[in-house]
């Protein structure tokens, strides 16, 4: 190989170098959260039963479509309901490969806020009357059995105690060859 064949590849490899050292640099970012918060904030939050933190809080996610809400707060009622995380237009297929291309950040925050409503006092007299008796009327319109009143077990019966099941499972017969 003579100087000048050295030289040209080496300018090439340099270019090439070069070339993939812009080419990385100039790939946009995109970053996708949602933001949930409360009011009163301090809620905890869990989306799709992974706990999150407390309100106000903010994760990031991949994906788009309905998630599962979730939070509690003491003397607070729970929320629990799906809400929806729509993709803007440039997360389309299509403009999303211009998005990825760009030398820009974009930053898709999704925002959802709960306004919490105190919990009923279900500690009052009142209130356990008002479920048992919303109980029984249950009862009656699906014709189940009247209620009966718990029993105390009769100290002078005979009959010997069963003894306790064993811990093993049951067995199960192997299957028929077809």
């Amino acid at each position: 190989m003579n100087g000048s064949s050295r030289r040209q590849l080496a300018r090439g490899a340099a270019c090439a170098g070069l070339a993939a050292c812009l080419s990385g640099g100039l790939g946009g970012c995109l970053e996708r959260t949602i933001r949930v918060t409360s009011e009163p904030p301090g809620a905890m939050v869990w989306l799709n039963d992974v706990e999150i933190g407390r309100t106000p809080a903010e994760a990031r996610f991949k994906f788009y479509g309905t998630y599962d809400v979730r939070l509690e707060m003491a003397g607070f009622e729970p929320v629990h309901e799906g809400r929806e995380a729509a993709a803007p237009f440039y997360e389309y297929p299509g403009p999303d490969l211009v998005a990825a291309a760009v030398p820009a950040r974009f930053h898709n925050r999704i925002e959802w806020h709960y306004v919490l409503e105190p919990a009923q006092g279900l500690d009052s007299p009142e209130a356990e009357a008002a479920i048992l008796e919303r109980a029984r009327g249950l009862r009656e319109r699906l014709g189940a059995a009247p209620e009966a009143a718990p029993t105390e077990p009769d100290p002078t019966d005979e009959r010997p105690a069963q003894e306790p099941r064993p811990e093993s499972p049951p067995d199960i017969p192997p299957m028929e060859p077809n």
